[in-house]
Order: structure tokens, then C-alpha cells, then sequence
């Protein structure tokens, strides 16, 4: 295989010092705090056009995850079945990429105010993308096994 290269353009800033304080996806703290996606100079002038985009997809590498990944096959801490890692949102994978669609608050000299990431402090960032409703919502999605371990959660709260 040929070897990739890949650059930050910019970081991102959020409250959250250590993975631990990490929320399990941004949409968890109530309210959402305030974030920072921070562009390097070089890459601002991307940004011409990107107001009036009410979400965007922000790709990061979670650079404070080990170096490699112990196993393709782990059981999840919420569940007890074996799940394999591209089954999974665990951000201890082959490549550490990070995902998050988030709300555009404002953009200001190269800095987007965000809402509903969950990364640490300081997390490189690698790529913004339009959210497009059309495109990037599938309402007929289905979640494979996560249906049966939420369904499950559901009932035992229930409880």
C-alpha cells in the first residue's frame, strides 16, 4: 500500500483536558458547551462561503489515543458481546479518525464557534465539511446490533 500523508489544519478547542471528561458523543452535556475550531492562516480563505451552514462535519485525529490498537474484536463497556471495532464508535481504531457533526454558532477570523463535539483540548484538526440534509441523513438508517443493546438498556431502566 502506498503511505498516506495527512496535516492538521488547524485544533480544536473544548473543556475537556483528559479522554476521561470526554463525553460519549457531543450531544450528551446539557446545555452544550461552547467550542472552538481554530484554522491555521493558511487554510482560512477555505472558509469563504461556509456562513449560512447551520451544521457542519468536523474530522479530527484523536492524537491522545495509544499509539496502536490492542484488538479488532472487544466487548463494549455497555454491552456483553464481542463487537468488532468497525462495528463500533470506539476511538481506539486503526487510523484514530474522530468524527462530529456540529452546530455553526459563528466564524470569526478563522475561528467557527461550535456546539456538540467530544474531543479533548486541543485536538488536531484534519477537515470541515458542509452538513447537507440530503445527503448525510439516511431516516431509513438502521443500527445493526445497537438496536437490541438499546433496547435492552431501555427495559432496565424501565425497571
Amino acid at each position: 500500500m502506498t503511505a498516506l500523508t495527512c496535516r492538521p489544519i488547524g485544533h480544536l478547542e473544548t473543556p475537556w483536558a483528559t479522554t476521561s471528561e470526554c463525553p460519549r458523543n457531543g450531544r450528551q452535556p446539557d446545555p452544550p458547551p461552547l467550542c472552538r475550531a481554530v484554522l491555521a492562516p493558511e487554510f482560512r480563505p477555505g472558509l469563504t462561503s461556509l456562513e449560512g451552514f447551520s451544521h457542519l462535519i468536523l474530522l479530527y485525529w484523536l492524537d491522545r489515543e495509544p499509539g496502536t490498537f490492542d484488538e479488532l474484536v472487544f466487548t463494549p463497556r455497555f454491552d456483553d458481546q464481542p463487537r468488532g471495532v468497525f462495528a463500533t464508535r470506539t476511538p481506539r481504531r486503526p487510523n484514530p479518525i474522530g468524527l462530529s457533526v456540529v452546530k455553526l454558532l459563528g466564524i470569526d477570523d478563522g475561528v467557527l464557534s461550535v456546539q456538540y463535539l467530544d474531543c479533548v483540548n486541543g485536538t488536531p484538526l484534519l477537515d470541515i465539511k458542509p452538513y447537507l440534509p440530503r445527503t448525510d441523513s439516511e431516516p431509513r438508517a438502521t443500527v445493526g446490533w445497537l438496536a437490541q443493546t438499546r433496547s435492552l438498556h431501555a427495559t432496565e431502566q424501565e425497571r
